[in-house]
């Protein structure tokens, strides 16, 4: 892998991130209560391959919880 994939991926990360912030403390501020919000952040490559299907999706999904404090 050479070093524009490199920073492809961390620009796309760095940016989902960002977002991600800003749209779980919006979605607390307009849903306060005492329990923890539960999520989950899902990648999923949209690549359309055509006929060449990869041997193993690129799939991952990491589940939390978030105190509202």
């Amino acid at each position: 892998m050479d070093d524009s994939s490199r920073s492809d991926i961390r620009s796309l990360l760095k940016a989902f991130g960002i977002q991600a912030d800003e749209a779980i403390v919006a979605h607390i501020a307009r849903n306060p209560g005492a329990t923890p919000l539960q999520i989950a952040l899902q990648l999923t490559d949209l690549t359309d391959y055509g006929d060449t299907q990869p041997d193993q999706p690129l799939e991952l999904r990491v589940e939390g919880a978030v105190r509202r404090s």
